[in-house]
């Protein structure tokens, strides 16, 4: 009699890069080729199993071969084609924000059960680089209970077992379970491939999962793949080779006593990715914060104008981002073409949001009551997040005859500083642009009145020697909360000195700022964990004010290295805590990086990194770390006080922590798609990442204690959506000259998301995160719809909310997949506050 044999799960996959190596329209072919193959191989092994996990390759098949549409439908009703992953493609695990991931199971589940009757319970990345930390609450809140990966291998991370409880901060678990060896196998027989999966799992574990298909170009299972494994079951020396698929195998060890946990990210791999192709970062950023500030302007809309939610448009915009987000596109490694058509399809939804955007806050402008008045041009601002904001407003103006003088005062007549800056029509004298400090309410415009002013105010380094709220000289800018120098050779700060606490939060010697490391790596990184080989640094060759007024001051330092040359212009404004840096790259290095590093004074040992929707906490020992819109070390000065720096960036994500000090990836050079262990020639033509002229911003924020107290996440929130000026004219209308729509008490808890119901029913979608991850008890008001919701938050929690326009229905909560879970308990708000 024949022992007892282990079972391994034999599962028939294709993973698809839909580009990669190639653009789009290729995996296009190639997804249809490859489920016409898999449909095939059903037909004739009456046991063959088949799985898929990127939701848009279905839609893909369904607009272009319904009848393959036909049969994928009847196989999946008979079992033999199991649908997992659930989201809409396979995307980059770290750079996507946390807004993304939403979006690829919102649209990816409800697509699923549309067509097919149920969402899929699995989730499957087995080909990014890496996992972050928050991943199992999103799978969790959109229906997934267990999770395929392949990436970081054993060599880059022990993990407790081949299989494991993964949690992420807020206590959501999903059974995880890394796939030995590889996602995919040759096209012959695979029993080197069995071997080596075997090879990496424990011997006496029951149940084992084992993937096999040609894969990345398609392909999936072969015959000789089916024939194989049947021929190596029959001789009975491996585990029971069973074709089966992943339910199967989580249903199998789910309930094991004495499962793992893992709690926290699972990294690292590949940590080029965080930095490749600045282009495709950038425009990922911004196309994901134009399309959650539409939404928002788009609900307001809605409900203030009458004007239909544009539900339709938005999604069409969304799905171009998260396919964009696939890991070969969003992580750099693809071909150069490749990059082409994400430009373009980012810049398509990039339009879309924009349009969408305008289209709502002129609806909303247009009622808002600006009486006329001589010479008076309106302006109106808009605020997109739910807090007050407090920013500095750019905007361009005709202006009056004889040049831009103006005034400005407020909705209650109060006077506003403001000065010109630089113009975007250098070629006209009357085309002038104006700065000011606003201060709008929380998911709210105000209107601010430009009147002709009674003294030139053309000049952008103010003539009056007379004190102001910005005090400037040619190497320093303060005002009443820092006070910043820099030093002329070095061309960065010798001090940034933090009034409020006293705290100097520079060494006495800062190390160089602007330096360049060697980087002889492949596209992706591979074998590298740290950016730390400096062969040089950009050097000062100039240090200038370019501008002071009663609203900020400027200074800009010119540097260059090679053949390359970076400006950054130092922005301090009245009432700042904070320093903004405006900075332009012109790079023409070849297999090198440039790192921003920002030295300070402090002594820690660990640094905070924003992850999408969460924070993580992680050594400070010089490790390429991923992370979204900022970074913070906090820690103790020399003299034992307690003091912090937050670097926040608009478009960067990868950094690292030394200590105290934080270094912020400004671009890598690496040649596009080369992997090792291909080696360049040395008289070869490559093409090179990031050459030529980039433009970003960052800011740097001192604060005393920890950045949870600093206003560290919605400063850096406010960076990536600023708020908007419009200029208006004078009309009657019922909306008085300032007003709030959404805002939140707590600071911990902020709302990312005000959107349309995915049902079309007219009701609002509210989602709000806590981000100090220490929970607590929140007030999320909607003088929009007159009401109010109170709702505890625990420890980096996600609630998701739907609020019917009709205040006799109740909000509910919902699951990220807009299903309701529970009614909540809801108050309308007093009449003195609607």
């Amino acid at each position: 009699m024949r022992p007892h044999r282990r079972t391994a799960h034999m599962v028939g996959n294709a993973h698809i890069d839909p580009v990669w190596l190639w653009q789009w329209p290729e995996g296009y072919q190639e997804v249809r080729a490859t489920f016409r193959s898999a449909i095939d191989r059903m037909e004739e092994y009456p046991d063959f199993v088949f799985t898929c996990d990127s939701v848009l390759y279905l839609a893909w098949v369904e607009e272009n071969d319904p009848e393959l549409f036909t049969a994928i439908r009847a196989r999946v009703a008979e079992g033999r084609w199991k649908i997992v992953g659930g989201w809409w493609v396979e995307p980059d695990c770290n750079t996507p924000g946390g807004e993304a991931f939403v979006r690829q199971a919102l649209y990816g589940q409800r697509y699923l059960l549309d067509r097919f009757g149920a969402i899929a319970t699995v989730g499957c990345n087995v080909d990014p680089f890496g996992h972050n930390a928050a991943l199992p609450q999103l799978l969790r809140l959109s229906g997934i209970d267990s999770y395929l990966f392949l990436r970081p291998g054993p060599h880059e991370l022990a993990l407790p077992n081949q299989y494991f409880w993964w949690e992420s901060a807020d206590g959501s678990r999903v059974l995880a379970y890394r796939i030995p060896n590889e996602y995919g196998s040759p096209g012959q027989d695979i029993g080197h491939h069995i071997d080596k999966s075997l090879a990496l799992v424990p011997p006496d574990e029951p149940e084992l999962l084992i993937m096999y298909g040609v894969g990345n170009h398609g392909g999936g299972p072969t015959r000789a793949n089916l024939d194989s494994i049947r021929r190596l079951d029959d001789l009975g020396g491996l585990p029971r080779l069973r074709l089966s698929h992943p339910e199967a195998f989580f249903d199998a060890v789910r309930n094991r006593p004495g499962t793992p946990v893992h709690a926290g990210e699972l990294q690292h791999h590949a940590v080029g990715c965080y930095s490749a192709h600045s282009g495709v970062k950038q425009w990922n950023r911004r196309a994901e914060n134009l399309l959650q500030r539409a939404e928002k302007w788009a609900s307001v809309a809605q409900v203030v104008a009458g004007v239909p939610y544009p539900l339709a448009e938005l999604t069409e915009a969304w799905k171009l981002v998260l396919f964009n987000q696939f890991h070969d596109v969003l992580a750099g490694t693809s071909i150069a073409p490749a990059y082409e058509d994400s430009r373009d399809q980012y810049g398509h939804a990039s339009s879309v949001a924009a349009t969408v955007f305008n289209r709502a806050v002129q609806s909303v402008s247009r009622l808002i009551d600006i009486p006329a008045e001589p010479d008076l041009y309106p302006l109106v601002v808009f605020n997109p997040h739910p807090w007050t904001l407090v920013e500095d407003v750019e905007f361009e103006f005709t202006g009056y005859p004889g040049g831009v003088r103006a005034r400005l005062l407020d909705d209650e007549g109060t006077e506003v500083p403001v000065q010109p800056t630089r113009s975007h029509a250098t070629m006209s004298s009357s085309r002038g642009r104006l700065a000011f400090r606003a201060e709008v309410p929380p998911l709210g415009y105000r209107v601010y009145r430009v009147l002709p002013g009674t003294r030139t105010a053309d000049r952008l380094v103010s003539a009056d020697p007379a004190p102001g709220p910005v005090r400037a000289t040619a190497t320093t800018l303060e005002n009443e909360h820092l006070l910043v120098e820099v030093d002329p050779a070095t061309g960065w700060l010798r001090r940034l000195y933090d009034k409020d606490h006293g705290n100097e939060l520079l060494p006495a010697e800062p190390r160089p700022h602007a330096v360049v490391v060697d980087d002889p790596s492949d596209t992706w990184g591979h074998r590298v964990s740290a950016y730390d080989k400096e062969i040089g640094a950009f050097h000062c060759t100039r240090v200038r004010l370019v501008e002071s007024g009663p609203v900020r001051a400027v200074l800009r330092v010119d540097s260059e290295y090679q053949r390359s040359t970076l400006a950054e212009e130092l922005v301090l404004s009245a009432g700042a805590r904070h320093l903004e840096v405006r900075a332009v790259v012109d790079w023409h290095e070849k297999l090198r990086l440039l790192k921003f590093r920002f030295p300070t004074a402090l002594d820690t040992d660990a640094a905070s990194f924003e992850i999408p929707y969460g924070q993580i906490t992680r050594p400070a020992d010089g490790t390429e770390e991923s992370a979204q819109a900022w970074v913070d070390v906090s820690g103790a000065l020399p003299d034992g006080r307690r003091a912090g720096l937050s670097v926040l960036n608009d478009g960067k994500y990868g950094h690292d922590a030394v200590r105290g000090e934080i270094g912020m990836t400004v671009l890598r050079s690496p040649a596009y798609a080369w992997h090792e262990p291909r080696e360049l020639d040395e008289d070869g033509v490559y093409e090179y990442l990031d050459q030529g002229r980039q433009t970003f911003r960052y800011r740097l924020l001192p604060h005393a204690g920890d950045w949870r107290d600093a206003g560290t996440v919605r400063l850096a929130a406010q960076l990536n959506q600023p708020p908007f000026a419009l200029l208006e004219s004078y009309h009657p209308g019922p909306l008085p000259g300032r007003r709030g729509f959404v805002a939140v008490d707590g600071e911990s808890v902020v709302v990312s998301v005000v959107k349309g119901d995915e049902d079309g029913t007219g009701a609002l979608i509210v989602r709000a995160v806590e981000t100090a991850g220490r929970g607590g008890t929140a007030t999320i008001r909607l003088p929009l719809l007159d009401r109010e919701i109170r709702a505890e938050f625990g420890p980096a929690q996600i609630r998701t909310f739907r609020i019917p326009v009709d205040p006799g229905e109740p909000v509910v909560e919902t699951d990220l997949l807009e299903f309701p879970r529970t009614q909540v308990t809801t108050d309308d708000l007093p009449a003195a506050a609607r």
